[in-house]
C-alpha cells in the first residue's frame, strides 16, 4: 500500500505541473500580466528599493516561461517517477528505489520554481510581500504548493518498508 500511496502522490504532482503549465500557456497574458505586477513594483507604495522595478518584457517573458518549463519539466520528472515506480512495484526494493528517484527529482525542480521564482525572486527582491492582495493570493499559494510538493517528496524518497 505504501508503494502504491508513493505512485499515486508522484502522478498527482505530475498532475498539478501539467495542469498549471497549460492553464499558464492557454492563458499567456494573464501569466505575464502577473510576472509584470511583480516584476513592476506597483502593487504597493514606492519605497526606497523601487529601483529593483522593471517593466522590460523580455525580463517578464523570461520569467513566464522559467515558470512554466519549469512545471513541465518537472511535471514529467515525476509521471516518468510514477510510471518507472509502477513497474517496479513488485520487484525488490532496490529496482523500487532506483524508480522513484526520477519523482523525487521532479519534486525538487518543482519545489526550486516555488522558492527562487516566488520567495527569493517576487517576495524577496520585488518586495512583493508589501503587497496586502500578492501576498495573499500568491504567495500564500505558493508556499502552499511548495509545502505540499516538498512533504510528497520526501515521502516518495523515504524508505519503503
Amino acid at each position: 500500500m505504501l508503494k502504491i500511496t508513493k505512485i499515486i502522490l508522484a502522478l498527482s504532482v505530475a498532475a498539478w505541473g501539467f495542469t498549471g503549465a497549460a492553464s499558464n500557456l492557454s492563458d499567456w497574458g494573464g501569466t505575464t500580466g502577473a510576472v509584470a505586477a511583480a516584476t513592476s513594483m506597483t502593487m504597493f507604495e514606492p519605497i526606497a528599493d523601487s529601483w529593483r522595478a522593471t517593466t522590460n518584457p523580455v525580463v517578464i517573458t523570461l520569467g513566464a516561461i522559467f515558470i512554466v518549463s519549469l512545471k513541465i519539466a518537472g511535471g514529467a520528472l515525476c509521471l516518468a517517477g510514477g510510471v518507472r515506480m509502477a513497474a517496479a512495484i513488485r520487484a525488490g526494493p532496490a529496482s523500487f528505489a532506483t524508480a522513484k528517484r526520477l519523482a523525487v527529482a521532479g519534486c525538487g525542480l518543482l519545489m526550486f520554481m516555488l522558492f527562487a521564482g516566488w520567495i527569493v525572486i517576487a517576495e524577496t527582491w520585488f518586495q512583493l510581500w508589501r503587497s496586502d492582495v500578492w501576498r495573499d493570493a500568491a504567495l500564500d499559494s505558493a508556499f502552499r504548493y511548495g509545502a505540499m510538493i516538498t512533504l510528497i517528496g520526501i515521502f516518495i524518497g523515504a524508505g519503503d518498508e
